[in-house]
């Protein structure tokens, strides 16, 4: 990533939509994000900007959080996504078990753009309560990412063993594993994850529109 590239996007669809870095910045409740990002790249420091930061960034500025990061996909994408499952926040998911047709549960419309890589789950179950709840729909990337780059974060998960998880991912006690972490429900430790990504955005429950 590079932050000089990051900013020239940002400021691209500022333009775009004819708003202030500080009107979007408000808008993100991330008050001083973009003054902090110029200052960043006038003087320098590499630290970076963090997915959270252009997550909250990327609807206000009618994007995607992919495309300011590295400039992936269409800067202006479509509002649709495709649900292709479930996902347990609590509720024990066996993909390989669920009744799914191979186009997806549904497709839906939501109230910001997303990428075109983008995939959907229905969150089942309340161990995640009160970020998440059951009915609530979270997007993220199809391909994936590796777990090590969610360490910490919120994320979409596929064990070794064939389960489905939205978790908080933790490094595990031996190399290789993770600990999947709830708000209110006992961690599920040392683990190992064949698939994982980053949670882009939630839709609550009654906010998203079936197609």
């Amino acid at each position: 990533m590079e932050l000089e590239d990051v900013l020239l996007r940002i400021e691209s669809r500022l333009a775009a939509l004819g708003i202030s870095a500080h009107a979007a910045s408000l808008a993100a409740k991330k008050p001083d994000a973009i003054r902090n990002l110029k200052r960043a790249v006038k003087s320098g420091d590499r630290r970076g900007v963090t997915t959270e930061t252009l997550t909250s960034l990327a609807p206000v500025l009618k994007t995607t959080a992919a495309w300011l990061l590295e400039g992936v996909g269409d800067p202006t994408p479509g509002n649709r996504v495709r649900v292709v499952g479930r996902i347990g926040a609590g509720a024990e998911i066996l993909p390989e078990f669920e009744q799914i047709p191979a186009e997806g549960l549904y497709e839906i419309e939501v109230p910001f753009p997303i990428s075109a890589d983008a995939v959907a789950f229905q969150v089942e179950g309340d161990s995640m309560w009160p970020r998440y709840d059951p009915g609530d729909v979270i997007i993220c990337g199809r391909s994936g990412t590796n777990a090590d780059e969610v360490i910490g974060w919120e994320a979409a998960v596929r064990t070794a063993d064939g389960k489905r998880y939205l978790k908080r991912i933790q490094r595990g006690s031996s190399a290789g594993t993770f600990d999947l972490e709830s708000h209110n429900a006992a961690p599920i430790r040392s683990v190992r994850i064949e698939w994982a990504a980053a949670i882009q955005a939630v839709v609550r429950y009654g906010q998203w529109r079936r197609k």
